[in-house]
C-alpha cells in the first residue's frame, strides 16, 4: 500500500493518475478515504486523483500529538509537497474541510481551489475553555457514548439503515486516544481560529452543504435556498465562495447522492 511520511507519521494515500489537475479528498472525523470511493471513480479518467486517510484514521499512523486541526493539515500539506502536487483542487468532508482550510495555510502555492463539503462551526467564545469544556462533556457520557450520538445524528429519516449502520461502525474504530483530544481541540479550533484562517484563503472555494444545526441543536436536512451562519461566515470571510444545496439528504451526500455530489463538483472544478 501506498504510504508518505508526513512530519513523523506514515500516511496512508490511494491514487489514481491521469492528465487533468489533480484533485486531493479528505474524509471527516472518524471516517477514512472509503467515503470518497464514488467521486475517486468518476474523476479517476480525467485528474489524477488521490484520497488519503489521516493520521489516526484508516490505515495512517497516529500523529505525535495525538492529532489536531494543525497537525492534519500539516500532513496534508506534506502529502501535496511529497507528491508534487501543484496546483490541487482540495476538498475536504465535515472535519476534513478544517483540514483542507489549514492544509490551504501551510501550502497556498501548491492548492488551486477549495471545496467545502458539509462544514459546519461548533465552537464558540474562548477556545481553551470550549475545548476543556467538550473534555469533560466526553469523559461524563464516555467516549463511545459520544461517538454513537455524534454519527446517530448525521442521518436523516429515509437514510439507507445498511450505510447508517456500517458509518457508525467504523466510527468505534477510531481509538480513543486518538478521538478525545481530537475531537476537543477541533472545538477549540473553531472557537478560535477558524475566521482568521478563512480570511487567509485566496483561492475560488466552493461550499456544497446539505445539513445543518437548527435551534434545538439537531442536525437537519436543508431546503432550497436555504443558507446556514457556517455559509455566511465563509462567504464574509471568502467574498469570492459560491454557496451551494444540496437538500434532502443528511450528512454524507457523497455516499448519499454522489451522481448529484459529483456532477456539482465537476462544475466547479472545471470553471
Amino acid at each position: 500500500m501506498p504510504y508518505v511520511s508526513t512530519n513523523g507519521t506514515r500516511l496512508f494515500y490511494h491514487e489514481q493518475r491521469a492528465g487533468g489537475p489533480p484533485l486531493v479528498f479528505v474524509h471527516g472525523f472518524a471516517c477514512t478515504h472509503e467515503d470518497w470511493q464514488a467521486q475517486v471513480g468518476f474523476f479517476q479518467s480525467k485528474h489524477r486523483v488521490i484520497a488519503c486517510d489521516l493520521p489516526g484514521h484508516g490505515a495512517s499512523e497516529p500523529p505525535p500529538d495525538q492529532g489536531s486541526v494543525e497537525s492534519l493539515g500539516a500532513a496534508v500539506a506534506s502529502l501535496l509537497d511529497v507528491l508534487e502536487l501543484s496546483p490541487a483542487v482540495l476538498i475536504g468532508h465535515s472535519m476534513g474541510c478544517r483540514v483542507v482550510i489549514q492544509a490551504t495555510l501551510n501550502a497556498p502555492e501548491r492548492v488551486a481551489k477549495l471545496i467545502l463539503l458539509d462544514g459546519s462551526c461548533v465552537g464558540a467564545n474562548d477556545p481553551q475553555e470550549a475545548e476543556q469544556q467538550t473534555l469533560q462533556h466526553i469523559a461524563n457520557v464516555g467516549y463511545r457514548t459520544m461517538v454513537e450520538s455524534l454519527f446517530e445524528a448525521m442521518f436523516v429519516e429515509g437514510t439507507d439503515p445498511a450505510l447508517k449502520d456500517r458509518i457508525i461502525q467504523r466510527a468505534h474504530e477510531l481509538p480513543e486516544a486518538v478521538g478525545t483530544p481530537l475531537f476537543s481541540r477541533l472545538v477549540g479550533w473553531d472557537a478560535g481560529k477558524v475566521d482568521a484562517a478563512l480570511a487567509q484563503i485566496k483561492v475560488p472555494t466552493y461550499v456544497l452543504q446539505s445539513t445543518y444545526f437548527n435551534t434545538e441543536l439537531v442536525r437537519v436536512s436543508l431546503q432550497p435556498g436555504e443558507i446556514t451562519p457556517w455559509m455566511e461566515r465563509v462567504q464574509q470571510a471568502v467574498p469570492m465562495a459560491e454557496l451551494d444545496v444540496i437538500s434532502g439528504v443528511g450528512h454524507f451526500p457523497m455516499l448519499e447522492v454522489p451522481d448529484v455530489v459529483n456532477e456539482k463538483m465537476a462544475a466547479f472544478i472545471s470553471k
